[in-house]
């Protein structure tokens, strides 16, 4: 019997050190002395893109809020495939979480293959932040308003071209949605990154491109670009004298880039609910709100079902836009 009694002892004990190692990360202080594993927050993208700036941001507040170690970790390629991958295979135990853009929804209609699934192998956690894209001309295009751009479209049909950091990417479904909006043609040039990009666009090189609004705003203040409009549903405080082009009758059209984290499915309800409520707490910091702002984006926060909504609402409404203009990823 006292055999049975030990062995029982050590079975609830083995349980109980399982439940503290699966929960530490985030309930820190559990288990006091024990080694802390760090939770890993991982970017499909290569460093200084928007996600990494905002995971660099979350990780900072994390660590100082639960006092425990938490590492940004890149892993760019295929745009952002093969990061995303390697977060969804991970445990589901809320030691590795994906902060990403929304070109993991999009990324579903422009490969014939993804190695996930948006829906079926993440759960949402929050959606962190929106960031609005300006519809952007070189002056040399001689146009100083969309009705203009439009009319000059129609009448050089796929003579104007217009740049974007690559094929797929958030500016290039923007700018191909936009073309089919206001019925027009306009020729892409596909870079290998947003810099030669904009580069060219400043430089007379190409004549158009949707850019986020923080890096439009201090070219258009130079000279160098003309801003006729942004592409989110609202004006944004970055820029609140531009107008939407829903104002300038291009209806029905929202790009904003949407940020979010996600942990992979399975993870239990209660460690996503204990970090949704700890990132809305740090989404509410007035000085990381003007962090974000500085760099053109807004803080957002919510429930989990919001992220979970705009998933199911974007993935639908893309794949119709790579239809229609007939887009793929190569």
């Amino acid at each position: 019997m006292a055999i049975d009694s030990a062995s029982g002892m050590h079975s609830r004990r083995t349980v109980l050190g399982i439940l503290v190692a699966a929960f530490s990360p985030v309930m820190p202080g559990l288990a006091h002395g024990q080694s802390q594993q760090p939770i890993r927050l991982n970017v499909p993208f290569s460093p200084g893109t928007g996600p990494d700036l905002l995971a660099r941001i979350l990780s900072e507040e994390l660590r100082q809020r639960w006092n425990h170690p938490v590492i940004v970790e890149n892993k760019p390629g295929a745009s952002g495939n093969i990061g995303t991958q390697a977060a969804a295979r991970t445990a589901p135990d809320g030691q590795n979480l994906l902060v990403t853009v929304n070109t993991f929804v999009m990324n579903a209609s422009l490969y014939p293959t993804i190695p996930y699934d948006p829906e079926k192998d993440f759960v949402p956690i929050a959606e962190i932040a929106t960031g609005a894209l300006a519809l952007v001309v070189h002056p040399s295009l001689n146009v100083n308003t969309l009705a203009e751009l439009i009319a000059l479209a129609r009448s050089k049909p796929g003579e104007i071209n217009y740049a974007s950091p690559g094929r797929g990417t958030p500016q290039h479904l923007a700018m191909e949605l936009f073309k089919l909006t206001a019925q027009i043609n306009l020729t892409h040039i596909p870079y290998s990154g947003s810099a030669g990009a904009v580069k060219d666009l400043a430089g007379g090189h190409v004549s158009a491109m949707f850019l986020p609004v923080h890096t439009a705003l201090p070219l258009a203040e130079t000279g160098q670009i003309r801003i006729l409009a942004v592409g989110s549903q609202k004006r944004t405080p970055q820029a609140a004298n531009v107008p939407t082009l829903a104002e300038l009758g291009v209806t029905d059209f929202d790009v904003d880039l949407w940020y979010g984290v996600l942990a992979p499915a399975n993870t239990p309800k209660e460690i996503v609910d204990r970090y949704n409520a700890v990132f809305n707490d740090i989404l509410a910091e007035p000085n990381v709100r003007a962090l974000l702002g500085k760099q053109g984006l807004i803080a957002q926060g919510g429930p989990p079902q919001r992220l979970a909504e705009l998933i199911a609402k974007d993935r639908p409404r893309w794949a119709k836009v790579v239809k229609d203009a007939q887009i793929t990823a190569e």
